[in-house]
């Protein structure tokens, strides 16, 4: 109650400076909180990566790797004789010898095999040579292994979601690729990802190969829009909580409250600015 008149009693406007710093310090700190619960399931539940070999993760339909004989779940130990142990690195061998056969030893279920692919310059960049998506193999993770590195990767996607505007000034982003998105497009992404993580747990169910797993989309959809939110709403924005504790620092430094008239105005313009760019 009371959370833009002072003069409502026991309200929010009416509470000292510092409660109504946690107050509006609260919204964006439990999105935060709850991207690093999000970020600590998928490492408990999908391992850590262990370097020094590359996996197969998924083979596609009708490409060369699948015509070849490759499935998902091996492990990929050289290529033309050269040892690999970082994804990079493999993906260079094999873009240096496109349209040309390529020998792949490979670990599957203990037993090493020689398969032989030809990665193909007429695939689409976004297909691959090989149509393959490799990744690391991985072990279970510790709780503080989840935990700490659900925390990381919260703090590297808040890090970066304020490196935008420097990316876009420095031309390191486009603008195209760093477009505010709406209900409609969070609806999109969201519809999109339920019905891959759908889709990949009915493969996983079907298929005979243990070492098909499903994806994670949803969840890494939902932690990466609470950091989208925490941060986004500490930003210094009259009407967003970071522009109300901008509001609230002067009376904690200075001992002087801005008046609430001019607050609400302030507050109420960006609003409706605000509302006019999401339309936009």
């Amino acid at each position: 109650k009371g959370e833009n008149d002072p003069n409502v009693p026991g309200g929010l406007a009416s509470a000292n400076p510092w409660k109504r710093l946690v107050v509006l310090f609260a919204g964006p700190f439990m999105n935060l909180i709850t991207a690093v619960i999000v970020f600590s399931f998928l490492i408990a539940s999908e391992g850590v990566a262990v370097p020094g070999s590359v996996k197969i993760s998924s083979v596609s339909d009708n490409s060369p790797a699948q015509q070849s004989g490759l499935q998902a779940g091996d492990v990929l130990l050289a290529i033309n004789g050269e040892n690999v142990i970082e994804i990079e690195n493999s993906i260079a061998i094999i873009k240096e010898n496109l349209d040309q056969p390529v020998e792949l030893l490979i670990n599957r279920g203990g037993q090493e095999i020689t398969i032989t692919a030809t990665p193909l310059s007429t695939r689409l960049k976004s297909e691959g040579a090989l149509g393959v998506s490799l990744t690391y193999p991985t072990r279970p993770a510790t709780f503080i292994e989840s935990v700490t590195g659900g925390a990381t990767l919260t703090g590297l996607q808040a890090a970066g979601i304020v490196y935008i505007p420097i990316a876009l000034i420095q031309g390191v982003v486009k603008p195209e690729d760093a477009r505010v998105v709406g209900f409609k497009g969070i609806f999109d992404m969201f519809d999109v990802a339920v019905e891959e993580d759908v889709s990949t747990r009915q493969e996983a169910a079907a298929a005979a190969n243990a070492a098909t797993q499903p994806t994670n989309w949803t969840l890494q959809l939902i932690g990466l829009l609470s950091v989208s939110l925490g941060v986004m709403n500490l930003l210094p924005i009259p009407a967003l909580d970071g522009g109300r504790i901008l509001f609230t620092l002067p009376e904690i430094l200075f001992k002087r409250r801005i008046p609430p008239e001019k607050e609400n105005m302030i507050n109420g313009v960006a609003m409706l600015l605000l509302i006019n760019l999401l339309l936009f």
